[in-house]
């Protein structure tokens, strides 16, 4: 499966933008897990890129999301290493997380809302100023951006990464494809 056939399903499934620039942020942050850890940036991007692809399908229904996501990226031709980090990033099955693949999706899931959040309350909306100490005393401010979890955040541990260096990988990788995120 190539990103292009990836992003073209993802239209194909995703009416919001939102999701969609959610979906890129992810695939940002996986790309730039890969590279950190010397694994395939294409196949761990297509994690990111695909994690949600049937939030609207399933309704947001947490029972279903990620096992219908995983079976579409399947039959797209994704990898099992792809399709297991999908199945996985979604905690309800309880099926474990068991490679840094599926450990970085999970927790980079997350980290994408806590740093867009940190941007859009700029005033000019933008990643380029934002800073990782700022975004880690976001982290600290338990009602900023109150629906991001920070116990999958700080699961980046089980990777060996501290708090504050898989925060500056995501702001990072972000701030790498802002133009893609509209931030």
């Amino acid at each position: 499966m190539t990103r292009k056939e990836a992003l073209n399903s993802i239209r194909a499934n995703i009416e919001n933008g939102n999701t969609v620039k959610h979906m890129l942020a992810a695939e940002a942050i996986m790309r730039a897990m890969a590279r950190r850890f010397g694994e395939s940036e294409e196949e761990w991007g297509l994690a990111g890129l695909l994690h949600d692809i049937d939030l609207e399908l399933t309704e947001g229904d947490m029972k279903h999301h990620s096992r219908l996501g995983a079976d579409l990226a399947r039959e797209m031709g994704a990898s099992d290493a792809v399709t297991h980090a999908i199945l996985t990033h979604n905690q309800t099955h309880g099926i474990p997380l068991e490679t840094k693949m599926d450990k970085s999706l999970y927790c980079a899931d997350q980290l994408s809302g806590l740093i867009t959040a940190a941007a859009l309350v700029r005033p000019d909306k933008k990643l380029a100023g934002v800073e990782a100490k700022s975004v880690l005393k976001r982290y600290k401010e338990k009602g900023f951006a109150a629906g991001v979890n920070r116990e999958q955040i700080a699961s980046c541990a089980a990777l060996d990464l501290s708090l504050e260096d898989f925060i500056e990988v995501g702001l990072q990788a972000m701030k790498d494809a802002a133009a893609s995120l509209g931030l």
